[in-house]
């Protein structure tokens, strides 16, 4: 068959099959490519190569076969590498066991590589290789000044002081301080006393209303803390407060019960008897106290005298709550009058204190709450006294001494509790309703004593309880 023939041939299948069986024929009888088995450019790279199939010509040797194959092994490498350097920067996006890169181009996802052959942000680079900047500033607990973990229910804390928190609240757990409320909290001593903790962690700004009561995982996201305008100012110091200053010096130390006279046999006037000459001994405490707070003395010796006849059991009752307190558990108090007497709910019923008992408990309960500090309660001591209802001579006098100690109160919070100033101050100014009530409960229970003479009372106990009566 000649070249004429098979052409039509061709041309016949071309028309049944659809497919261009000439240039299949063509490409059949057309010899072999050459290809150079050079490394090629490296700007004319593809980005993606495909594995290409070598075909060698037939005068090829087997020999130049296998030479040509070592040497393409060696340059797979090295075009590797330089395919990579070619690429432009990528994003890493990490999962647990996957990495990926993004594209900043088109955002497509490509590859499974690895840190070393990507160009990665910093904080993905660092987070990869495990590196940490050590010269970066750490935020640090409130509480116990470790490491704060993040802000937990409010405030920047640790997980330890976060998850005491927590479980403080959900179990409505009530702490007991041995000493005097008073404990160093701090990273190595943090789980020395649980109930100076508890209440530092109120100090500090922890809200109650953060934790979830249902032990569902997940903090509640709904409260808003208010903005305190005392973090944009100057916040004062302590030693700048000349009254704090006086009012801690001579603040008299807490007592020990004298022994009962030898008479008397009974228990419940063994106990009467004792508390008598513990109010006698406050009395004069308080007395020699209220002398050294600046302005007082300023006042008329008369106005001077009715201040503290109008608010001695209201001083009195704030420190015994302040002795009291539990530590915010909410379980039953014991009412600390010395360093060997305390009474409880049915000690103060069988003496006929039970009324005492509940309004001093109460004003303990508030403080508790409003998580008040040694110094706070100091302040809030000298506020009661100025904030006496008594018919004053001079009344402007009184206004200014009164003003001087809230401003005291207002400098001595800022400093104490730089992070929820305001709301911490509202809560310490709702003890003083509370006093109130504990005042009448106090002057009603010794006047019935003094009344029944259930126990003897020394003279000036009895004229700073009579004087109210006038």
């Amino acid at each position: 068959m000649d070249w004429m023939e098979m052409e039509d041939v061709v041309q016949m299948m071309s028309a049944v099959s659809g497919e261009p069986m000439l240039r299949r024929v063509k490409q059949e009888t057309d010899p072999p490519p050459q290809y150079s088995t050079e490394p090629p450019a490296p700007h004319a790279q593809p980005l993606h190569p495909r594995p290409m199939p070598m075909m060698q010509p037939p005068e090829v040797s087997t020999k130049r076969t296998a030479e040509v194959k070592q040497e393409r092994a060696c340059l797979q490498p090295l075009q590797a590498r330089q395919i990579y350097a070619m690429l432009p920067p990528k994003l890493e996006l990490e999962t647990k066991d996957v990495k990926f890169c993004v594209s900043p181009e088109d955002g497509s996802i490509v590859g499974n590589t690895s840190p070393e052959q990507q160009h990665c942000s910093s904080t993905t680079a660092a987070a990869a290789s495990g590196a940490r900047d050590d010269d970066a500033p750490r935020r640090l607990c409130l509480v116990c000044g470790d490491v704060a973990s993040g802000f937990h229910y409010g405030v920047a804390s640790c997980e330890a002081c976060k998850a005491f928190f927590k479980r403080t609240i959900q179990g409505n757990i009530e702490y007991t301080c041995p000493a005097s409320n008073e404990c160093e909290i701090n990273k190595r001593r943090r789980k020395a006393c649980q109930a100076c903790r508890f209440r530092k962690c109120l100090r500090t700004g922890m809200l109650r209303e953060g934790v979830r009561l249902d032990r569902v995982r997940g903090g509640r996201q709904k409260y808003r803390r208010a903005p305190d305008q005392a973090l944009h100012q100057p916040r004062p110091q302590l030693d700048d407060i000349k009254v704090l200053e006086a009012l801690s010096s001579y603040e008299p130390d807490l007592y020990t019960c004298s022994p009962p006279p030898s008479g008397v046999t009974d228990p419940t006037a063994k106990t009467l008897t004792m508390l008598a000459d513990l109010y006698d001994k406050e009395l004069v405490g308080v007395i020699g106290w209220a002398k050294q707070i600046p302005g007082f003395t300023d006042l008329q010796l008369n106005d001077q005298m009715r201040l503290l006849q109008s608010t001695w059991a209201e001083m009195l009752s704030l420190m015994l709550a302040y002795r009291s307190m539990s530590g915010g558990g909410g379980g039953a108090l014991r009412l600390r009058f010395a360093t060997d007497l305390s009474l409880d709910e049915q000690q103060a019923k069988d003496i006929g204190a039970h009324d005492l008992y509940l309004q001093v408990c109460g004003v303990a309960r508030r403080l508790e709450r409003a998580a008040a500090l040694r110094e706070e309660c100091y302040l809030l001591k000298a506020l009661a006294l100025a904030n006496s209802e008594a018919r004053l001579d001079e009344h402007a006098a009184l206004r200014r001494f009164r003003d001087h100690i809230l401003a005291a109160l207002n400098d001595a919070v800022s400093a104490l509790r730089p992070y929820n100033a305001n709301a911490a101050l509202q809560q310490l100014l709702l003890v003083l309703p509370a006093l109130r009530l504990a005042d009448v409960a106090v002057r009603r229970f010794w006047s019935g004593v003094h009344r029944d003479r259930r126990a003897p009372m020394n003279k000036l106990f009895v004229e700073m309880l009579e004087a109210s009566l006038r």
